[in-house]
């Protein structure tokens, strides 16, 4: 699928839109390039597996401890896009060396590029707002709070809502596997859990919590990515394992039939007349014989 001018946002976007970072998050951060969805039901547990991963993200031990802090959230949010700046091309670089005896990685550039330059944008915009608020928490000039304080806010709804259309397109790695998005949602979930674990940091909560608390968000999302990836396998042939270029093609719409065709399948035949010549008259005789005209020498076959 390559891109063309103009395509990354589908030509959506005008000058209107910029006072509505929503609608931009939405155009930018969802491309155009990014395949439809093929199944309501797979866009329905991809919402679940989009709250699970808030879930984990947030943590629920944050706002449970009563220490929830503005500074500290975005802090977090831009460790974890480094790790994803990282974990993504190696999550999607260990699949390839899977897919390398179905096909190549020339087949895939141009959606992997795609979604190496979403990932950059994303993580940049993440910083951006990051450097914002330390620049309003650290300067004494009211031009520069008021200034940098409407861009911050402008761009904090704008990388709130680009993180929400991410969360459920990764990147826009269906672009290049339909498998991929759930896939990376998992390694993500369990990277975010394995240290608290290993560790055994609890946020201060008890035992039982902090376990809840920590493994069940990964939990989650695994469970609802796994039912994702069933049903891409068992509706439309799509397995992890097999390379993209060997996939079934998705099942598009069906193109409206020409007037006058039969539907698919069935046997053609000829528009039905009366092969006699003449209609057919309710409580006649059907095969009666023709009446025939009188014989005239000048014309012994009829004219």
């Amino acid at each position: 699928m390559a891109r063309t001018r103009g395509s990354w946002t589908g030509g959506t976007l005008t000058a209107r839109s910029l006072l509505k970072p929503q609608d931009v998050a939405r155009a930018v951060f969802h491309p155009a390039w990014i395949p439809q969805p093929l199944d309501p039901s797979v866009e329905r547990l991809k919402s679940f597996r989009v709250i699970a991963g808030a879930v984990a993200s947030l943590g629920v031990f944050t706002f449970i401890e009563g220490g929830f802090e503005f500074t500290e959230l975005l802090e977090n949010a831009m460790t974890a896009s480094v790790v994803l700046l990282f974990l993504t091309p190696l999550t999607v670089g260990a699949m390839l060396w899977v897919w390398r005896r179905g096909g190549t990685v020339r087949q895939l550039r141009v959606p992997l590029v795609n979604s190496l330059l979403l990932l950059l944008l994303f993580v940049g915009c993440v910083a951006a707002v990051l450097a914002l608020v330390q620049t309003v928490n650290g300067s004494a000039n009211p031009v520069v709070i008021i200034g940098a304080g409407m861009t911050m806010m402008w761009m904090l709804v704008f990388t709130a809502y680009g993180a929400v259309r991410v969360s459920g397109n990764f990147f826009g790695t269906a672009a290049v596997h339909r498998c991929l998005p759930p896939l990376l949602a998992v390694v993500t979930s369990w990277l975010m859990a394995v240290p608290d674990l290993v560790t055994g940091d609890l946020h201060g909560l008890s035992l039982t919590l902090g376990i809840i608390f920590i493994l069940g968000a990964p939990l989650t999302v695994t469970a609802i990515a796994l039912l994702e990836m069933r049903r891409l396998k068992r509706r439309y042939g799509i397995r992890l394992k097999a390379h993209p270029a060997t996939q079934a093609p998705a099942p598009g719409p069906v193109p409206p039939m020409p007037a006058g065709m039969p539907p698919a399948g069935a046997p053609y035949l000829p528009p039905q007349g009366n092969p006699y010549g003449r209609p057919h008259v309710p409580g006649g005789q059907p095969y009666a014989p023709h009446p025939q005209p009188p014989y005239n020498p000048q014309q012994p076959y009829g004219g």
